[in-house]
């Protein structure tokens, strides 16, 4: 499958995560901003890939990482970087764009079979944990890998910057 074919819109998230469940493999979902994807982002995903059979990544629209607040320079790379470089990784099946606020209305969508995010969350605080659970899927949460995070990273260019 070439980069462009994992890049889908909403509704072929729907049609085409069905189709993959009813060739019996276990779809998985995650998501985030990956707005400069590093080590840290490669090795949770091919955790998270392991978990299943296609993986789904969910990743916030330019405008709803504005609305997260996280930076006032964020998002470094526009959706459009952000989304080819999450599709060309070997493990990612799929990447689908949200705007809103939370992933919920993707993750009903998709219907994956495990939903992951990162050990820094509660599994009662995951949205749509509650969802995946009630269709008999799973929850899980997985280690960071240390050392290693785009608000770290953002940090070090600003002071370079800084020192320039």
């Amino acid at each position: 499958m070439n980069t462009t074919e994992k890049i889908w819109k909403r509704g072929e998230a729907m049609l085409l995560s069905s189709k993959i469940k009813e060739e019996g493999q276990r779809i998985v979902f995650t998501n985030g901003c990956f707005d400069i994807l590093h080590a840290g982002h490669v090795t949770y995903l091919q955790e998270a890939a392991a978990l299943g059979d296609f993986l789904v990544v969910g990743i916030n629209s330019d405008d709803s990482i504005k609305r997260l607040e996280k930076s006032p320079a964020r998002p470094l790379q526009n959706e459009f970087s952000r989304t080819a470089v999450m599709a060309a990784l070997g493990c990612v099946g799929a990447v689908v764009v949200f705007d809103e606020d939370t992933p919920l209305q993707l993750i009903q969508a998709v219907k994956p079979d495990v939903l992951v995010k990162g050990a820094d969350y509660k599994i009662e605080d995951i949205v749509g944990a509650a969802e995946v659970l009630s269709w008999g899927g799973e929850v899980k949460t997985l280690d960071f890998l240390p050392g290693y995070s785009t608000s770290s990273i953002e940090k070090k260019i600003l002071e370079a910057n800084r020192s320039v």
